[in-house]
C-alpha cells in the first residue's frame, strides 16, 4: 500500500505547490463559507457595488461581468463583444473550444488577457493578484472536435477570489474533474456551469459535478434555449432551490449567500452605457 500512496502524493504536489505553498488561496485553505442571511437580485451593472459584495451580470452565452466594490472587473469567456459600451475590464479570461468563448482581436486596452488553453503539452498557469481580486485557473482537457481525440489542457476553470468569496467559471468543461482538479479548485461558493447537455457535458455528469462541488449558488450558462435550461432545472430541483426571477445580475456576499444550495437563473443582456 505504501507505493500507491507515495505515487498519489507525488502527483498531488504540483497542485499543492500552486494552491498553498507557492501561491496561497483562501478558497483552498477554507473549508466552507459563513451561513447566509439574505440575498439580493436586481442591480444595474453601472450602479456602485456595496461593501463586502460582488456583482455578477450575465452578458451572453458564457460571458459574465464580475465587479467589485473597489471598481475592479473581470469578464469570463470573453469573445470580444460586450455590447454598446466602452467598458474595459481589468481581466478577461478566454477558452477556445468554440469561437464564442474567445477572440483573436481582443481590446488592446485590457491589462490582463488570460488564455485558458495550453499548447497540448504544458497547461496555462495563471495567478493574477490585483489586491482586491485574485484570478487563477485549473486546467482541464477538451474533446478535439476535428479528429475525435482529446486536447490536453484545452480548457481552464477560472477561479475569482474576491471579498472572501470563491467564484468559479467552468468554461467549456468536457469531463468531470478528477480528484486533483477538485482539490486544486477548493471551495467554490458560486459556480457558473454550462448546461447545454451535449456540446460540453451531458446533464447527468454536469449535475453530478455540481452536486460534488456543493456550491451555495449555481448560475447556469451556455443553455441556448428554454428547453435545455428547463431540463437542467428539473434535474437539480430535488437538491437545490430554483430561483428564476428574470434578473440579469445578482449581488452576492459571504453574509448574503443562501442558506440552502440554490440555482440562480440569470437572463443574458449585453452591456449598455447609460
Amino acid at each position: 500500500m505504501r507505493l500507491p500512496l507515495i505515487l498519489a502524493a507525488a502527483l498531488l504536489l504540483p497542485f499543492a505547490a500552486i494552491g498553498q505553498d507557492r501561491r496561497p488561496s483562501h478558497c483552498i485553505a477554507i473549508a466552507d463559507a459563513a451561513p447566509g442571511l439574505e440575498y439580493l437580485h436586481r442591480a444595474s451593472w453601472t450602479d456602485p457595488v456595496a461593501q463586502y459584495e460582488v456583482r455578477i451580470s450575465y452578458i451572453d452565452h458564457s460571458m459574465f461581468l464580475i465587479q467589485t466594490q473597489g471598481g475592479l472587473s473581470a469578464v469570463t469567456d470573453y469573445n470580444g463583444s460586450l455590447g454598446a459600451t466602452d467598458h474595459v475590464p481589468d481581466v478577461a479570461t478566454m477558452n477556445h473550444a468554440h469561437s464564442s468563448h474567445w477572440t483573436a482581436m481582443p481590446d488592446a486596452r485590457i491589462p490582463h488577457l488570460l488564455k485558458g488553453w495550453g499548447d497540448g503539452r504544458v497547461p496555462q498557469d495563471h495567478h493574477v493578484d490585483l489586491g482586491e481580486m485574485l484570478v487563477r485557473n485549473v486546467p482541464t482537457d477538451i474533446r478535439n472536435r476535428w479528429d475525435g481525440g482529446v486536447e490536453k489542457y484545452g480548457n481552464s476553470i477560472f477561479v475569482f477570489e474576491v471579498e472572501g468569496l470563491c467564484i468559479g467559471h467552468l468554461g467549456h468543461l468536457h469531463h468531470e474533474p478528477d480528484d486533483m482538479q477538485y482539490a486544486a479548485l477548493g471551495r467554490l461558493d458560486v459556480v457558473m456551469a454550462a448546461v447545454d447537455g451535449g456540446m460540453t457535458m451531458d446533464l447527468p455528469r454536469m449535475i453530478r459535478t455540481l452536486k460534488r462541488l456543493k456550491s451555495s449558488v449555481v448560475i447556469p450558462m451556455h443553455w441556448f434555449g428554454p428547453a435545455n435550461l428547463d431540463r437542467f432545472l428539473a434535474g437539480m430541483a430535488d437538491d437545490f432551490v430554483i430561483e428564476n426571477t428574470g434578473a440579469t445580475s445578482t449581488l452576492i456576499g459571504l453574509r448574503t449567500l443562501p442558506d440552502r444550495p440554490t440555482v440562480r437563473v440569470l437572463r443574458p443582456r449585453a452591456l449598455s452605457d447609460p
